[in-house]
């Protein structure tokens, strides 16, 4: 069926993850897009850099079968998933001397749980009752509580083992909210786990990138942008909004300014604007629309959970990038490891990137989620610390001696996600700005599902 949809021009400020979202389902609106970039790359916080000759991303990340928005946005610029992900079933996987495997089979659900339960390695049958029983209790109030908490409390209250908070429950909350668990929202966790072990058996499954992230996604989604008539623009940071008054119903032009002088930009009125910052920027350029003649009436506004009223704590994530011998290779594509409170540079995860692309052989990528204490040490302090903690797990002396190593930090990668944070709507006050983020209010933490959902919806506040 043909787009009825009156295009119009739009402006999104921003091309990470929630910018590309937005402008791909602008373009599939029928809408004219303008893609705008402060920096001369795309992918935001989730993109590709290079370093030593090769290109890699600023932080190694994976997906979950259940990212339904990633997967199906991706299809529709053109990306091969099967040749894209690497996807395996859900797993936690410690190397031989911890002895700890979950892995969930290729059997409907709750099958594929029941049987990793049965065929899982270093559980004690407490740990498995444990198990059993908190993942029963929580499809039977249907993943809600009514009140929230944190996810140590929750943990607790289904008296979860020590063995199972250690090796699967904390690793997994620290890797989906970025967030340690005496600090992170139970609710939100408890969303995650509903779309992924409470659904079908394959949104569960983590989705590898094999491609790096800018190709996975955002330069498709500019080369949709292009094709549609739209621009993408590189290298400009917008100052300021102005939204000027009109006799329109919901739609004020609106006129993004810039320093540089680039007519492409200064010259142009918009019908609408997506801010698809990070939150900090984006409350500034929202400030700076709070100045127009005409904030819009639209009765949704009104309840607004507004981003000026929206303050966010931040947690780091660190990728250390060691690259070995060719030959050097783990047994499996990632593995993960264990836990050590009295190390602050203890890593979570090790990912083989040799299996995932074979001009990386060699190179290893290790994550440290919630790395503020990590990244307190000199790199080179974290660099051998993490080198020894895989040589000791991993019981490989050729791990202690890479060839080259380099550390990468967003030290901003998510906001912290304790209970009932408050978050903002993609409406704002003014009723043809909108705002795209991993930040905005959602079922899920920051992630690249809340960016992609985050940028679809507020395209879609412009049909």
């Amino acid at each position: 069926m043909k787009n009825q949809t009156k295009s119009k021009r739009i402006a999104v400020i921003g091309a990470g993850w929630a910018g590309c979202a937005a402008a791909a389902t602008l373009c599939r609106q029928g809408h004219h897009v303008t893609l705008i970039e402060a920096s001369r790359h795309l992918g935001g916080r989730a993109r590709a850099v290079d370093i030593q000759e090769k290109k890699i991303d600023n932080g190694q990340h994976i997906l979950l079968g259940a990212y339904s928005a990633c997967l199906e946005l991706m299809r529709f610029v053109k990306i091969d998933l099967r040749s894209a992900l690497l996807r395996l079933p859900l797993q936690m996987v410690y190397p031989k001397q911890t002895g700890i495997e979950f892995c969930t089979a290729k059997l409907p659900a709750p099958l594929h749980l029941f049987s990793a339960l049965l065929t899982s390695k270093g559980l004690s049958r407490a740990d498995k009752m444990a198990l059993a029983r908190f993942s029963t209790t929580a499809r039977w109030i249907d993943w809600k509580l009514n009140h929230n908490c944190t996810v140590s409390e929750l943990l607790q209250r289904y008296e979860q083992t020590e063995n199972l908070c250690c090796h699967i429950w904390n690793p997994l909350c620290i890797a989906a909210l970025n967030t340690p668990p005496e600090r992170a929202s139970a609710q939100v966790f408890l969303n995650v786990l509903r779309d992924s072990l409470g659904a079908k058996r394959a949104a569960s499954d983590m989705l590898i990138p094999r491609f790096d992230l800018s190709r996975l996604l955002p330069e498709a989604c500019a080369n949709l942008v292009r094709e549609c008539g739209g621009e993408v623009v590189l290298g400009v940071s917008i100052q300021s909004i102005t939204a000027h008054s009109s006799n329109q119903c919901s739609l004020v032009p609106l006129h993004v300014e810039q320093t540089d002088g680039q007519a492409q930009i200064a010259d142009q009125r918009f019908d609408g604007v997506i801010i698809a910052t990070g939150a900090e920027q984006a409350k500034r350029l929202f400030s700076s629309a709070l100045s127009a003649d005409q904030i819009g009436s639209d009765t949704q506004a009104t309840s607004v959970k507004s981003i000026l009223d929206t303050t966010f704590q931040y947690e780091a994530i660190t990728t250390c990038y060691l690259q070995y011998a060719a030959s050097c290779r783990l047994d499996r594509p990632f593995y993960a490891l264990a836990d050590n409170p009295n190390q602050h540079a203890w890593a979570q995860f090790i990912f083989d990137r040799g299996q995932l692309d074979t001009h990386q052989a060699g190179l290893m990528a290790v994550v440290i989620s919630a790395s503020a204490a990590a990244i307190a040490q000199p790199s080179s302090e974290l660099i051998k610390a993490v080198c020894d903690q895989l040589a000791q797990q991993l019981q490989s002396e050729e791990l202690k001696r890479p060839i080259w190593s380099q550390v990468i930090t967003e030290k901003r990668a998510t906001f912290a996600c304790s209970p009932n944070l408050l978050r903002p709507t993609n409406r704002t006050e003014i009723t043809n700005i909108m705002l795209a983020g991993d930040y905005t209010a959602s079922d899920y933490p920051a992630t690249l599902e809340s960016a992609v959902r985050s940028g679809i919806l507020a395209a879609q506040a412009f049909k």
